[in-house]
């Protein structure tokens, strides 16, 4: 199980009909519940003339903040199946609004139920999901002639250890920052050293929660 919640890459548009109505499901990455509002305010601009606009989200680094709204469709048809999706496979920072346009043959309940849900599920199908983590920051300053192949060396160690390189800054030293799971941290720093003869030591700064491409 990941140790956080997971979001998603960018928005996501996408469409299906059931009986002659139309759900259009619009998926968006957020920060903040302002942000998810400020969303869902413009997909309900750009369908005024909608029957429905339905809503769930999920917010926080945990998806401890949620909201529903079933917009007009009869209590827990929409919003709730929508959000179990959500929360079915694990996610937060995101916003869903599924618009109906009402096709004149009514899909009682039970059908709603369905239609909301799985337009939201096929909507997370065609995501680029976002995974999250807790890393560490480390920081190694390699003397210019190395740079190349310490390079190499930190691209595949993080490649295989659940870990992360951000792009070398060049100054006095080509420095590289590394971020990588707490219980990945001594055996990166036994590499840096040994790689190095022991000359370089890596400097170990903050954790913080971290967006991983799945």
């Amino acid at each position: 199980m990941p140790e956080y919640p997971a979001t998603i890459a960018r928005r996501v548009v996408h469409e299906i009909e059931i009986k002659r109505s139309r759900f259009i499901t619009y998926l968006a990455p957020v920060t903040s519940v302002a942000e998810a509002d400020a969303f869902i305010a413009e997909v309900r601009k750009k369908h005024w003339d909608a029957r429905h606009n339905c809503v769930a989200m999920i917010t926080g680094v945990t998806g401890d903040q949620a909201r529903s709204s079933d917009d007009g469709e009869p209590s827990g048809t929409a919003g709730v199946p929508m959000m179990e999706v959500l929360r079915h496979r694990d996610m937060t920072d995101l916003v869903a609004v599924v618009t109906r346009y009402f096709g004149g043959i009514k899909l009682g309940a039970g059908g709603l139920v369905r239609a909301y849900g799985g337009a939201v599920s096929e909507a997370l199908d065609h995501a680029q999901r976002v995974d999250r983590r807790a890393l560490t920051a480390v920081r190694i300053d390699v003397p210019h002639a190395e740079a190349g192949r310490f390079d190499n060396l930190l691209r595949d160690w993080t490649a295989r250890h659940d870990s992360t390189l951000g792009e070398p800054v060049y100054g006095a030293a080509a420095v590289y920052e590394a971020w990588a799971p707490e219980a990945e941290l001594p055996a990166l720093i036994a590499d840096v050293a040994t790689w190095s003869s022991g000359a370089l030591t890596p400097v170990v700064g903050e954790t913080r929660v971290t967006d991983v491409p799945a």
